[in-house]
């Protein structure tokens, strides 16, 4: 059993015991002392994932000795040494050779080289890579990275001006599994085995992005597994998995310093064909619409899940009392029914019935982390593709999110995956933001505060008392006004007030005292590896000294939740209703 879990991982010699074993054992009652214990069997079906196109993994590519060789050359530097260009970054060990890597813009620079260029026990790794074709052009470039056991690194694509193609990555002292994400939202989980080199190339090193979820365990295929693809995607999972805990690994990844302008061919995410350039602080530029699936996806990315990442401290210390609705649907399942929470936050919904099976999901690892920690069983999933079997939930929950989603379609989606998670008869309860703030004569407490903190009352929250003026705090909403009245583009709500557009950008004000040593991780992190097209790196811009992040949301006008959910198959809506500025229905499945 993985440890602290109430779950375990069992192997059948054959398909045929597999199949009996489900049938008889699926929901069994049995006597445990005094307790009566209910047995629950999930499998998934397995299947074969494709790589990232160009991307390569090469196992074994260094020996033991050479490995060995390579972690006694890096030279440390000390943590008190801040200002030189190999300095110790707050989250990881990290040191550079030949150009420093500059996080403030996401670049090098390529007039300054270090003073020291590689060190000599790379040449006869790099030599037997050209050798092997795995690069035309000796590198000059190397970062070293060292991640302890639970560290990570955010998703991120290496930025195109800076560096050529292909980039290589030696993997050394453990394992660890990356997540290659492309901008459909298609996700692709890899193991890079200890003495492996990773080589991203064309596709992979310039669309998809890629980073490693800070985590202390991996699920991969076992040693003995016959997939020769050592990789696992978001929906579905191979055959003889294991736990992998992981240990202390340092990567070298190596690359070729650019010296014009990138012409590949990925225009939508190149910094040299004007795709993701920072804008200028005084005249940020704000994001268009989606025309389509990838622009969705990639608005989401910026705009919703690296933001919770960066306020996950912050934003789950506001969130601490459950909606009294809420509450009474969850009081209403029988004992012993299983609930999916998709999109749990911080988890505040999973204990309210300690009398039913509740597990939650949501895009933030930083907020299942917090999830984590108090108890509650969760894991990282997109509320698009959840990684449960169909019809295995008595009941799932959806509160306050999918108005993250940016076109109509994926919020229809989003809608029949929860669908699709109901046994016959089962219920869905989901909560969205409205446009009408205002409803039967009565004002929202969202509208009511407005001499309170202008953080946004969503769904199922209350609000946070403080003596800051809203004028203060919308310092940072005043230098943006330029934003509203662009064609196309995406306007910066003024918080505590009426809405006057449906698909909009929502500030959060993030405060000083509420950051934890993870969220400042999160958010130096997300500044350093995202360019964006909007406000700032990271969608973050200073009002004094508390950065703000905006967040795309959608809200529903009347009657729009219920028509949606009118387009879905074998479901009716039970109830729908207005609370506190959400719009909520309840559904049942056939």
């Amino acid at each position: 059993m993985p440890p602290h879990k109430p779950y375990a991982f069992v192997t059948y010699r054959s398909e045929e015991s597999a199949q009996k074993a489900h049938i008889d054992l699926n929901g069994l009652k049995m006597q445990c002392g005094e307790d009566i214990v209910t047995l629950y069997f999930s499998f998934v079906e397995s299947e074969t994932v494709p790589l990232p196109e160009g991307l390569t993994i090469v196992e074994d590519f260094v020996s033991v000795e050479e490995e060995a060789l390579l972690l006694t050359s890096i030279e440390w530097p000390s943590i008190c040494d801040q200002d030189t260009a190999q300095k110790t970054l707050k989250h990881r060990r990290v040191k550079h050779y030949g150009y420093e890597f500059r996080y403030d813009n996401n670049n090098v620079d390529k007039d300054k080289p270090l003073p020291t260029g590689l060190p000599g026990e790379c040449t006869p790794v790099l030599e037997r890579c050209l050798k092997n074709g795995y690069v035309s052009k000796m590198p000059d470039q190397l970062t070293v990275n060292q991640y302890e056991s639970g560290q990570g690194i955010p998703p991120h694509v290496d930025t195109h001006s800076a560096f050529e193609d292909p980039i290589l990555s030696l993997s050394l002292g453990a394992q660890t599994v990356m997540e290659f994400r492309h901008p459909d939202g298609r996700l692709v989980a890899v193991v890079l085995p200890t003495r492996s080199l990773l080589v991203m190339k064309g596709e992979s090193r310039y669309l998809w992005t890629h980073g490693i979820t800070p985590r202390k365990f991996d699920m991969i295929p076992a040693a003995d597994s016959e997939y020769p693809i050592r990789a696992v995607s978001n929906a579905v999972t191979q055959s003889s998995l294991t736990l992998s805990k992981r240990g202390t690994r340092t990567s070298f990844t190596f690359r070729k310093i650019r010296h014009g302008p990138c012409c590949c061919a990925f225009p939508s995410a190149c910094d040299s064909q004007g795709a993701h350039s920072a804008p200028k602080p005084s005249q940020p530029v704000p994001p268009s619409l989606p025309g389509c699936h990838s622009d969705a996806a990639r608005l989401e990315e910026q705009y919703v899940h690296q933001v919770y990442d960066a306020i996950a401290t912050h934003f789950s210390s506001t969130r601490h009392s459950p909606w009294p609705r809420v509450c009474d649907f969850l009081c209403s399942l029988p004992p012993g029914s299983v609930l999916a929470d998709v999109g749990c936050g911080n988890g505040k919904y999973l204990g309210v019935n300690p009398q039913v099976v509740a597990m939650g999901c949501d895009r933030s690892s930083a907020l299942i982390s917090i999830c984590a920690e108090r108890g509650f069983q969760v894991f990282v999933s997109d509320a698009l593709s959840v990684p449960l079997r169909s019809a295995s939930c008595d009941a799932c929950i959806s509160i306050a999110v999918i108005h993250h989603f940016s076109t109509e379609e994926r919020r229809l989606e989003a809608i029949k995956e929860l669908v699709r998670l109901l046994k016959p008869g089962g219920r869905v309860l989901i909560y969205v933001w409205a446009f009408e703030q205002e409803f039967n004569k009565q004002k929202s407490k969202y509208l009511k505060d407005t001499n309170k903190n202008p953080r946004p009352e969503e769904p199922g929250e209350s609000s946070v008392q403080t003596n800051k003026s809203l004028e203060a705090d919308n310092e940072g909403e005043r230098h943006m006004s330029s934003y509203q009245g662009i064609q196309g583009k995406l306007s910066v709500h003024t918080n505590r007030t009426a809405f006057n557009t449906q698909d909009l950008l929502v500030p959060w004000h993030l405060k000083d005292g509420k950051r934890g040593v993870k969220e400042k991780e999160n958010i130096k992190e997300t500044q350093h590896h995202q360019k964006t097209e909007s406000i700032t790196n990271a969608n973050a811009h200073k009002s004094s000294s508390a950065p703000v992040f905006h967040r795309y949301y959608h809200v529903f006008q009347q009657g729009e939740l219920e028509h949606m959910c009118g387009q879905v198959p074998g479901v009716k809506v039970q109830s729908s209703y207005h609370d506190q500025g959400n719009w909520c229905v309840i559904l049942e499945k056939d």
